[in-house]
């Protein structure tokens, strides 16, 4: 079964962590790499992104279908970038190198190929830190810090719920999948693209059953446990911040601020090696 924003459980430094520590090191992390276009910066990020896999022990082939996602929308992204705006790169730098034409506007320039590589680049060291931060947090461990930070538990609890009904969605998706094909339905390889398209829409309509089945059963189980009657609960799954925890947090935070110093050094969000 694909494995789609799971979460996956390792002995690493990085599932040691809380899930609030994880939030503001993935917040403060998107922060300084969306906010800046400094290259070198953005290929540091992209390293460090890919050493954190690696300290996570996650392996490639348990979020494969991921990445195959990130590729394709990262392919996508810049080629409806260049047929919106061929001259964009041209136009942040200030000048135009041109290295061959295509036809009418589309003229490929080294400005328009640099603009592209940083914004693979951002999508590059964003895209695995958000992955990273959903396959090693915990949804109980992690409202239960979202609590201890000052959230609401009823507003933490319905996140836990949310990121553990994905894996059951996942799987009655599987389980019906399976069901159509015992009746007959291609949905493997040798069928068309068209027709698994078909197929699957053909799932969506008993999953959406089934699954307000199953919200209404835990909602059933909610009420008549008293939940949301007191002000506060108690959690299983608490842990207490440690020093890792204000480490990751700190070096997170401190990107953000090289990130703005950067910009500000450099007077601006892009670093321009035309000039």
């Amino acid at each position: 079964m694909i494995n789609l924003f799971n979460y996956i459980d390792r002995l690493s430094p990085i599932h040691r962590l809380t899930g609030a520590s994880k939030l503001v090191c993935l917040v403060a992390w998107s922060i300084a790499a969306m906010t800046s276009f400094y290259t070198p910066l953005l290929v540091a990020l992209t390293i460090a992104s890919f050493a954190l896999f690696r300290l996570a022990r996650l392996r490639v082939k348990d979020i494969s279908f991921m990445l195959g996602m990130m590729v394709v929308y990262i392919l996508m992204n810049n080629l409806l970038i260049f047929l919106f705006s061929p001259g964009h790169g041209a136009q942040i730098y200030g000048t135009q190198t041109v290295l061959f034409k295509i036809a009418g506007p589309y003229t490929v320039t080294a400005e328009q190929l640099f603009y592209h590589l940083n914004v693979i680049l951002k999508n590059a060291c964003t895209v695995p830190i958000v992955l990273l931060f959903v396959c090693t947090t915990n949804p109980s461990e992690f409202a239960a810090s979202l609590n201890r930070i000052g959230v609401s538990y009823r507003i933490s609890y319905a996140v836990a719920l949310a990121l553990r009904y994905i894996p059951d969605i996942q799987r009655e998706y599987h389980d019906i999948a399976l069901a159509q094909q015992a009746r007959g339905t291609e949905m493997s390889s040798k069928a068309s693209l068209v027709h698994r398209l078909k197929a699957a829409s053909a799932i969506l309509i008993p999953l959406i059953l089934s699954s307000m089945e199953r919200i209404e059963t835990i909602s059933n189980a909610m009420e008549l446990r008293g939940f949301g009657k007191k002000d506060k609960r108690s959690w299983y799954s608490a842990r207490k911040f440690s020093a890792m925890d204000f480490l990751a947090m700190g070096v997170c935070i401190l990107l953000v601020l090289v990130s703005l110093g950067l910009t500000m050094a450099n007077g601006s969000r892009y670093y321009n090696p035309f000039i």
